[in-house]
């Protein structure tokens, strides 16, 4: 996309992948951002991972725990409704839905490893 000329969509009109049973994934990109929106299903959970992204996350419906640091010496916090997160690049972490959960990510720079339509 251009970074010359605005760009209008809405997420009725944006893909939506089904990554397993219980998450599905959406996303705009910038040339320097990224806006992802996830539903997760309670009991959804992600596996720990890092990457060198930066990572906001707002958590717009439900309930999630996260899990921020390396094993073994993580922090754990549940958040909720209207709980925003930062999370560093390179920072390890995993979150699990602790109820039906619907979460907006913003990345930056954007997630190159997602725009293959990769689960990364």
């Amino acid at each position: 996309m251009s970074s010359s000329t605005a760009h209008h969509t809405s997420w009725a009109e944006l893909p939506v992948e089904q990554l397993d049973s219980l998450v599905t994934r959406q996303f705009v990109t910038g040339s320097q951002v990224m806006l992802a929106r996830l539903e997760l299903k309670k009991g959804s959970t992600g596996p720990r991972h890092v990457h060198p992204n930066e990572q906001i996350s707002y958590l717009a419906v439900g309930a999630m725990r996260f899990s921020i640091g390396e094993e073994g010496s993580a922090e754990e916090r549940i958040f909720r409704a209207g709980d925003v997160l930062v999370i560093p690049g390179n920072l390890p972490h995993t979150a699990e839905a602790i109820e039906d959960s619907v979460i907006f990510d913003i990345f930056a720079p954007p997630r190159t490893e997602w725009l293959g339509r990769n689960n990364g």
